[in-house]
This record gives structure tokens, sequence and C-alpha cells, in this order.
């Protein structure tokens, strides 16, 4: 009996030490360890003040409070953060929606839904160095361009020309990754920069002159700027999920735009790279273009202004017509719905 009484006591340990590993090693369990849903966050442009909000919403607790483990990382602008969007490698990024409607017009990404707005208006824009030969959008002509790899800024500069009567094909580009395109202008490489206004403090630090800004807004009017987004199953499958994401984050982008003086030490903190100056001087102009329409919330999207986006692109001759607003925004999860 004794013999028998071990060998059991031997067996009951051994199941319960397999039956543990085999917890451990569950990918669900690993996911939401410590009660906490981890998730993946690409910012919309590496670590700028306009990506303060994240980082505001990770320090604060906001993320923690809606029960998420959120590790934050460097996006690069609309069409690279999309190609990481679809490959799997985040759960949500940051972007331009008007460069993902393109994008999804022509039907090079339409696994994608937006849900939140956090520019009411498209932040587009050139700037050229004041007193230069750049004054107006047809002095663009033959003139050179620097901008973000697959950003929006290329991607809308066709419809934003035809409404200047300017030919695009006059205007030639120069690439490169977000951290780099101010020094594209300072360098001399180019004559100006197709770039999000908000920028201007930085490019104006690097190049150690002040500048002129040509607001895309001017000429294409009612365009959104940037939202959040997730893909179209993730929105459709945990709509919950999303919702803690939004409201965190929204969160985030009210202090931030409230508090701009510690959002950007906080940039500055979580990268040292990053200028305190400029991510101020960014929340700073950002912070009334994230202002919702009168009685609506912050993040507040609307399906007849994404309805116009479209038709507004259409003309611009950027994509045919077909593309509907519930193809990129998921109305259903937009704050107030």
């Amino acid at each position: 009996m004794g013999r028998a009484r071990t060998f059991l006591l031997i067996l009951v340990l051994a199941l319960s030490v397999s039956a543990c590993g085999d917890t451990d090693d569950d990918p669900g369990t690993a996911a939401s360890a410590g009660g906490a849903t981890k998730i993946t966050y690409l910012t919309a442009f590496g670590a700028a003040g306009r990506d303060a909000f994240a980082w505001i919403a990770q320090e604060k607790g906001y993320f923690a409070d809606a029960g998420l483990d959120v590790d934050i990382k460097l996006g690069a602008a609309t069409g690279e953060n999309l190609k990481t969007l679809a490959a799997g490698q985040a759960d949500f990024i940051d972007l331009d929606l008007v460069g993902g409607i393109i994008l999804a017009g022509q039907d090079k990404y339409r696994d994608f839904r937006a849900f939140a707005i956090l520019h009411q208006r498209t932040l587009v824009s050139i700037i050229a160095p004041q007193g230069g030969p750049i004054r107006t959008p047809k002095d663009l002509a033959g003139k050179t361009l620097g901008a973000a790899t697959g950003s929006v800024n290329q991607l809308l500069f066709p419809a934003y020309a035809k409404a200047a009567g300017l030919d695009p094909k006059t205007v030639s580009w120069v690439n490169a990754a977000p951290p780099q395109v101010p020094a594209l202008l300072a360098a001399g490489r180019v004559d100006a920069l197709s770039t999000f206004l908000i920028g201007r403090p930085g490019i104006e630090k690097a190049a150690g002159k002040p500048m002129t800004v040509l607001p895309y807004g001017d000429l294409l009017p009612d365009l959104y700027g940037n939202a959040l987004i997730t893909t179209a199953q993730r929105a459709a499958q945990e709509p919950e999920l999303v919702k803690r994401f939004r409201d965190a984050a929204l969160k985030g982008l009210e202090y931030a735009t409230a508090h701009p003086d510690e959002a950007a030490e906080l940039v500055h903190r979580r990268n040292p790279a990053s200028a305190v100056a400029a991510a101020k001087g960014e929340v700073t102009l950002m912070a009334p273009y994230t202002t919702p329409p009168a009685g609506q919330p912050l993040g507040a999207m609307d399906k007849q202004r994404v309805t116009r986006t479209i038709e507004v692109l259409v003309q611009g001759g950027l994509f045919p017509a077909g593309l509907t607003a519930e193809q990129v925004a998921d109305f259903s999860l937009a704050p107030g719905a």
C-alpha cells in the first residue's frame, strides 16, 4: 500500500506540473497576463508632438485603467503604417484618414476601419522658406518637394494641384523616413516640404529660418486629418476592446492638448532624439484641430463628412467612384455612437 500511495502522489504531481506548463505556453493566457490585454500601437509619424497623447495615456495610467498593456512603436506615415497593420504587427495605428481612403479607393489597402478622428481638419500642407520663390501653390511648378515615404502628402498632392490649376507632373519628389524629412530642406535638397503644418517649428529649427505654410485645406476643404485605425476584423469581432482603447487614447489626447509642456517633455523622455521645443510647438498648433463640432464628443466622426471626403477625392481624380464610407470607417465604434 505504501508504494502504491507513493506512486499515486508522484503521478498527481507530474500531471499538475504538466498542466501548469500548458497554461504558460497558451498564447491567449500570455496575451492577457496580469489581467491586462496586450496590444501594439503604432504612432503616426515617428516620435513627434502629434503622437504625445499615446505616451500620456500610458504614463497617466489611462491604458492600464482600461485593462490594456500597450506597446507603443514608432510609425512611418500612412502607407507604411497600413503595411504594418496588414502584416499583423500592430493592433491599432494612427494615420491620416484621407491617405487611407486614397489607398482604399485605389484598391491597395481595404482591411482597415477608422473609429475615432484625432484631427477634425486636415493638417497636410506645403512648407517653404519665407521670402523665397514659393508663395502660392502655382509657384510649385518646376520645383522639388520633400515628403515622408508613403505619406498622405504625396498621395493627396494631385488633387491639391488640380484645385490650384497646377500640373502635378511639373513637380519632382524626394522621399525620406519621417525623422529625416526636415533635413531635406535644411540641406538644400528640396525647394519645399509637403508635410503637416504643425511640423513648422521643427522645420524652422532645422533650417534656421522662418517658413511659409500653404495648407492643402485652403483648396480642399472639409477633409478630416488623422484618425485611430484598426483592422476590419477586429472592429467587427472585438468592438469592446476597440472602445476601451479609443476612450483611453482620447483621454490622453485631451490631457496632452491641455498640457503641451508636460506632453512635450514626456515625448522627449521616452524618445531622447526628439526636441522638446518642436514637440511642444506641434501639440500647441494641433490643439485647435482636435476640437470637435459643437455638441459632439472628442474624436467625433461623421458618416456624411467621410462620404463628402470620398467625393472630393474622386473629383480630384485620385480613384474611381464606388468606395463607400462604411468601407473605411466603423461608425458604430465612433465616440458618442
